[in-house]
């Protein structure tokens, strides 16, 4: 067990409780005030994590906070401070523990693709009347929407993405990604793959540290700009200029991105995966990762 003296460990729940308040606090504003934002709001309303947990600190598995009594639910009391009670966790959340850790494990043995060029944003509002984010105009025409759709084709291996593609363009897409076939599909270049490390660090929370939780909100949130960027959308009123993947120029800028966000993913994913295998019983993956310590 890890000892973790009063200051150190004040200082770093401090730490990051400034570091989630300059995500939450706009958000909370907005949603006080009855307004949305389509880029800044997504990772609170599409995740189901709650701004007050995000900004909650958790230390980790196999941590005493020295000095700490009654530190919180899931915790238990030492000798030596509050410690999380790793055996009862696990114990309700050992199979969700190692369906994740096999799923990051298969994603990282996969080639990155970084052909897609966000068309599941444009699949999402192929030949519909209504869109999804109808309080924000498109920057196309319909019409020029479905061209590009129908010209390049869609290649999403995303089931999380597949499943709000409209009717007619589900058939478009290479790939038929089902929940049963996603850790057979997702791969490491896939930006909301990418995206949902954060869905499966806040998932392990608080068996991991919540510094951990925060870098991979901080990557998805990053994401989630370039998403919308190549999206049909029209978001200059929100200072966000296109990535015209409609073109040569933006699809070159859109894999450019994809790349980078690849490289930023790989050691969050590794770490979380090797958080996993620190609490499962025996290696629960499909052989070593890449990046993992």
């Amino acid at each position: 067990m890890e000892v973790l003296e009063q200051p150190e460990w004040q200082a770093r729940a401090d730490a990051h409780r400034r570091r989630t308040d300059a995500w939450t606090a706009p958000h909370l504003a907005r949603r006080r005030a009855g307004e949305a934002h389509p880029v800044e709001d997504f990772l609170f309303t599409y995740y189901s994590h709650r701004p007050s947990r995000l900004a909650q600190w958790h230390p980790g598995a196999g941590v005493v906070l020295a000095g700490a009594a009654d530190y919180g639910r899931d915790y238990t009391d030492t000798p030596g401070g509050a410690t999380l009670d790793v055996a009862a966790l696990m114990e309700r959340r050992g199979t969700s523990v190692a369906w994740i850790a096999d799923l990051l494990a298969a994603t990282a043995s996969r080639p990155a693709f970084h052909g897609c060029f966000g068309l599941h944003e444009w699949a999402m509002v192929y030949r519909t009347p209504r869109a999804r984010h109808d309080s924000w105009p498109m920057r196309l025409a319909p019409g020029d929407i479905a061209a590009v759709v129908e010209e390049r084709g869609v290649r999403c291996s995303h089931f999380d993405a597949f499943r709000f593609f409209t009717a007619p363009a589900r058939p478009l897409n290479v790939l038929r990604p089902t929940r049963e076939t996603q850790r057979d599909l997702e791969q490491p270049g896939c930006l909301h793959a990418n995206m949902d490390l954060y869905k499966w660090a806040y998932k392990l929370s608080p068996l991991v540290p919540s510094e951990l939780v925060a870098d991979c909100f901080e990557l998805a949130r990053d994401i989630r700009l370039v998403d919308m960027r190549a999206s049909p959308y029209d978001l200059a009123p929100l200072g966000h200029e296109p990535i015209r993947v409609e073109t040569a120029e933006g699809r070159a800028e859109y894999a450019g991105l994809q790349r980078s966000f690849t490289e930023r993913a790989a050691p969050l994913r590794a770490r979380l995966h090797a958080a996993c295998a620190r609490l499962l019983p025996r290696p629960r993956s499909v052989g070593r990762m890449a990046h993992d310590p």
